[in-house]
């Protein structure tokens, strides 16, 4: 069974993939390239053929789709056709290339789109935790069912994903996610402002997309070169920032706390996770609310979202994870992330 997952992060693209228990694909390719050859993507993925299933790239999510069967709405609602935003127009370049070449993609939900995560917590989003953040959440709970012995159906953790541009808090219970605070409804990240106050997004009236990739810790900063190692190295220096980003987290937490009834642990992934001076830092903080420590993966390259995504697609195949697929109830998602807005005077613009 050979299955690769697709991480569409806003620093790189990643991939990972198995065919039983030997690793067919680790690698990650740089946003910068991918603009400049779209096809690199492609050869990527052709380079570990034949596959039985590609997971991926799905943006903000849909129920479980093959590529075949996509629309241009699908599409859209996947990825906005925002052209301020370069890496939206790359990852529709790719997903169309993908479908030409009729290649095994099957995209799947996001958060909201998930019949775990009750109605109420639903209401007036759009964005609680994206695909590629339901694939972090299959990866953590294999890695605690693994650690502790225990079945998928038991797990229950705060998973707090820091990524170079956003953040998201997504909560677990009895195998299933609850809860979720994506990276545009959640604090601020290291390039991006997170949830918006109201009263600021009346006074921009429409703005382009793009407005999400910024004000984050980065902008703070005012060093617009600054990149997260040296945020965490001279994090003296840029006290505004360092504590913005991670009182985000921690604030995360603790409202995620609301609704996971006695997590086993906080657990953390993502590309900052991985700076020693930012998992330190933010188990301290953490230890509050339990016991904290990274997401184990097998990747030694690509970020825990494309192993998730791979955990996801052997899991839909029915292999060794289609018990996290059960516990997440994947095939049971359904909608769009535009069912649940219920604001007068207004209406978000519908693909």
């Amino acid at each position: 069974m050979r299955v690769i997952g697709i991480d569409p992060g806003t620093g790189s693209f990643d991939f990972f993939g198995m065919d039983g228990e030997r690793i067919i694909l680790d690698t990650s390719v740089p946003v910068p390239e991918v603009a400049q050859n779209p096809n690199v993507l492609v050869d990527t993925v052709r380079s570990a053929f034949p596959l039985d299933m590609i997971v991926g790239p799905s943006g903000y999510g849909l129920p479980v789709t093959p590529i075949k069967d996509i629309t241009e709405r699908d599409l859209t609602l996947m990825v906005p056709d925002d052209k301020s935003i370069s890496l939206y127009d790359g990852i529709r370049m790719v997903i169309r290339l993908m479908k030409t070449e009729g290649f095994p993609v099957y995209f799947t939900p996001g958060v909201i789109h998930l019949p775990t995560v009750p109605a109420y917590r639903k209401a007036n989003k759009m964005d609680m935790g994206t695909a590629d953040k339901v694939c972090c959440v299959a990866l953590a709970i294999k890695d605690q069912a693994e650690l502790y012995r225990i079945d998928y159906s038991q797990t229950s953790f705060i998973l707090a994903e820091i990524g170079y541009a956003f953040n998201a808090v997504i909560g677990v219970q009895s195998g299933g996610i609850v809860d979720g605070l994506g990276g545009t409804s959640g604090g601020p990240g290291f390039i991006t402002l997170g949830s918006m106050d109201s009263e600021l997004a009346v006074r921009l009236g429409k703005f382009p997309g793009i407005v999400l990739f910024s004000g984050g810790a980065k902008d703070v900063s005012g060093k617009a070169d600054l990149t997260p190692e040296e945020l965490a190295k001279e994090h003296r220096k840029y006290a505004d920032s360092w504590n913005m980003l991670l009182e985000s987290v921690v604030k995360g937490v603790a409202a995620m706390a609301v609704s996971v009834s006695r997590p086993r642990e906080i657990l953390l992934s993502g590309r900052l996770s991985g700076i020693p001076e930012i998992s330190e830092t933010l188990a301290s903080k953490l230890a509050k609310f339990g016991k904290v420590r990274k997401v184990r993966r097998q990747a030694k390259v690509a970020k825990e979202a494309a192993e998730g995504a791979y955990i996801i697609g052997e899991g839909l195949l029915g292999g060794r994870y289609k018990g996290i697929v059960d516990c997440l109830e994947l095939r049971k998602a359904k909608g769009t992330m535009h069912d649940y807005i219920q604001i007068k005077g207004a209406e978000p613009e519908k693909p």
